[in-house]
């Protein structure tokens, strides 16, 4: 992943970039004291993930990711704690507070690099589990727990054996990450597991109890 720092005090990047340096699957492009030079450089240059201070003298971390159009994935770096709330509804991945440790570092960099394969359609189906955004978290999926998704307005509702899970995640984008051979759309609202299957008809399946409808244009759909 592509990644660059933002932060006033010339230290904090120095931390930063030495930290980074032990993580394999990130690349500290460039650092930044200005924020607004910064914002020139991605007008130009593509990033995945920003570390990103909030208390500056120009403008705030939080002004800043509000004033990007398409921001990257962020991850703050402040000393302050009153922010960590409006920073998780802007949807960062993480929240370090300073001084962090190279192995706080690294729990936030796993988290960004998760998201990452998530949204290149890289999902972790050789262990078996997904990383999907519920609340302000990441929490991972098993994918033999899910017994359907259903589409539910702004959110995604994911039907697992235990519990349910609310995401912002489309039922699009889980759709092309998902295994087709264990997973099947059967309407635009819903996604079910195959072997969760208990019987079908042509117009509905049935998953224990729940009575799954097949859309008109899902009727030619193997489940088998």
């Amino acid at each position: 992943m592509i990644a660059i720092a933002i932060d006033d005090e010339p230290i904090a990047l120095e931390i930063i970039k030495s930290h980074a340096s032990k993580v394999p699957f990130i690349i500290l492009q460039e650092t930044f004291t200005d924020a607004f030079a910064a914002i020139t450089y991605l007008q130009h240059n593509k990033v995945d993930l920003i570390f990103l201070d909030i208390k500056m003298p120009d403008i705030s971390g939080i002004d800043f990711l509000k004033s990007l159009s398409k921001p990257p994935m962020v991850v703050f770096t402040t000393a302050y704690t009153e922010h960590a709330v409006q920073s998780f509804e802007l949807d960062a991945i993480d929240y370090l507070l300073k001084p962090f440790s190279l192995s706080r570092f690294l729990k936030a960099c796993n988290k960004a690099h998760e998201l990452f394969n998530l949204r290149n359609g890289k999902p972790d189906i050789k262990t078996g589990h997904i990383f999907v955004k519920d609340g302000y978290e990441q929490v991972k999926v098993a994918l033999d727990e899910i017994l359907y998704i259903e589409a539910s307005g702004n959110y995604t509702q994911i039907r697992l054996q235990s519990k349910l899970l609310s995401s912002r995640i489309t039922i699009n984008d889980l759709a092309e990450l998902l295994p087709k051979t264990d997973f099947i759309r059967c309407h635009r609202a819903f996604i079910v597991a195959k072997n969760k299957i208990s019987k079908f008809d042509r117009s509905q399946i049935w998953i224990g109890e729940k009575i799954i409808p097949i859309g008109a244009t899902y009727g030619g759909i193997q489940l088998t």
